[in-house]
């Protein structure tokens, strides 16, 4: 079976639910992304809002609270918004990856497998049905000397020897206190909570809801999504090929990839028209397939999306691909476009209301940066 890019990126836009929002609440959109991005919690909100019929750039934080969608470190060791099943899958899978047990991740953080295992089963005597912030988390586990050369990591604000608790199911995070982060355990904190299933009974459902809104893709590009490449070679091909005839490959103009079988034949019969599209920061519709992926984002301009400090900019979407990024400044959004290219403004100007609805600002002119 052989596609074009540009049906590829039709596809997903459509089942991304980009240029025809209606993807339904929050949850269903989150559900559809594989998660949203959450270390700014502002682009997650525009990412769903972006997609939602109506627009409501507080969806995500009011869904967190009502317990409906979990934030915790996921895909990539960063923070998402997830549906609990999808939550579930994720953090199996970042945990069969044992990174923490790697050599190079021992001498960084200076803390052993059985540290992390003795803190596993510390927080999750903690956190039995109670929810703490960082600081009353970290002071419980320090009533233990032998936790005392763990403190300053422990407190750290990045998280990087919660991580593994987390992959582990032993912690996420709680509702928020203004601007204190706190945890919980997600079996106290999210109704119906599914627990860590086995990796292989994970796979199989992580990867075909990945492909169901971002393939076609290889196996890599699935592993540098969720894992940076951590994962076993051998235990990835496993997992495809555990998945049968529910995939089917295809050729995208010579790169073979996956795609669902029940998504073959749309995928197939997609024709794809001009379009142009505004996407937030953060988006997943990038970071789904990586800033690395040339059919989607040119080598040259990538640094102009992947920027300083892990920063993903503002996407310019033209026929599904990424040809700008772009910034408010005050009413106005500033589109810059790669390679000198001219703004297209009657592609863009459509969808200036609902970016403003979705960023929680009165009104939008754009103009070229």
């Amino acid at each position: 079976m052989r596609v074009s890019w540009d049906q590829v990126f039709a596809w997903r836009m459509g089942r991304q639910f980009i240029g025809e929002p209606g993807g339904g609440d929050v949850v269903q959109i989150v559900g559809r992304l594989c998660g949203v991005q959450a270390q700014v919690t502002s682009a997650a909100e525009t990412a769903v809002a972006l997609r939602s019929t109506e627009p409501d750039p507080g969806a995500v934080v009011r869904a967190l609270a009502e317990r409906t969608l979990v934030k915790t470190w996921a895909m990539r060791g960063t923070l998402h918004a997830l549906t609990p099943d999808i939550a579930a899958s994720a953090l199996s899978l970042m945990g069969s990856a044992r990174t923490w047990e790697k050599p190079s991740w021992r001498k960084t953080f200076d803390a052993s497998p059985e540290d992390v295992a003795a803190l596993v089963e510390a927080v999750g005597e903690i956190l039995d049905g109670a929810i703490l912030t960082r600081d009353e988390l970290v002071t419980a586990l320090l009533s233990e000397a032998r936790f005392h050369p763990l403190e300053k990591e422990l407190r750290s604000g990045w998280g990087a020897l919660l991580k593994p608790l987390a992959w582990q199911g032993a912690l996420c995070h709680g509702p928020a206190e203004g601007t204190t982060v706190t945890f919980a355990h997600p079996s106290h904190l999210i109704p119906g909570w599914p627990g860590i299933p086995g990796p292989d009974e994970a796979a199989a459902h992580l990867i075909t809801a990945y492909l169901s809104a971002h393939g076609p893709a290889t196996p890599e590009a699935f592993d540098a999504w969720l894992s940076r490449g951590s994962l076993r070679k051998t235990t990835l091909r496993q997992w495809f090929s555990a998945l049968g005839d529910r995939l089917t490959e295809v050729d995208i103009e010579g790169r073979a990839a996956f795609v669902l079988t029940e998504h073959a034949e749309a995928l197939a019969a997609t024709v794809p028209t001009s379009s142009a599209h505004l996407l937030g920061s953060f988006d997943q519709y990038v970071l789904a397939p990586g800033t690395g992926d040339t059919a989607l984002l040119p080598a040259a301009h990538r640094a102009r999306v992947s920027r300083a400090a892990g920063w993903i900019s503002p996407l310019v979407l033209v026929d599904g691909r990424i040809a700008g990024t772009w910034e408010t400044a005050a009413a106005e959004l500033a589109v810059t476009m790669f390679d000198d290219a001219p703004v297209p403004l009657s592609g863009l100007t459509p969808e200036l209301p609902r970016v403003a609805e979705a960023l929680g600002v009165p009104g939008l002119t754009v103009r070229a940066a």
